[in-house]
């Protein structure tokens, strides 16, 4: 079992920066993949960014490239997603998920099986 909850989330303005967490508890990294995952009003949950073995591959959607960087602080079991230049497009529920033992960093969200409850991140233009 893996449990997941993330934090971080607020009111910000375009051109800003937020920090997510996403403290897990019940397993290590080592052997899992975790993402980034946005889901906006009207709209499917969408990738935003993944990260696997210790950080040593990570993935990024397009719109983010440049702007959002993930990364693990392993010592705290905690996932991050760094977010600068933060656009209202960017308006979202952000939610964090964790793959089962030896998952693949994929962009696809039935490929992680543990979720968090997800924060809410808002861009003011």
């Amino acid at each position: 079992q893996v449990q997941l909850v993330e934090s971080g989330g607020d009111l910000v303005q375009a051109g800003g920066s937020l920090r997510l967490s996403c403290a897990a508890s019940g397993r290590t990294f080592s052997t899992i993949a975790m993402a980034w995952f946005r889901q906006a009003p009207g709209k499917e949950r969408e990738f935003v960014s993944g990260i696997r073995n210790f950080g040593q591959n990570t993935n990024y959607a397009d719109s983010v490239k440049g702007r959002f960087t993930v990364y693990i602080d392993n010592a705290k079991n905690t996932l991050y997603l760094q977010m600068n230049s933060l656009e209202p497009e960017d308006t979202a529920v952000y939610y964090c998920a964790a793959s089962r033992p030896w998952g693949t960093l994929t962009t696809q969200h039935p490929g992680y099986f543990y979720w968090g409850q997800g924060t809410q991140v808002t861009v003011s233009s």
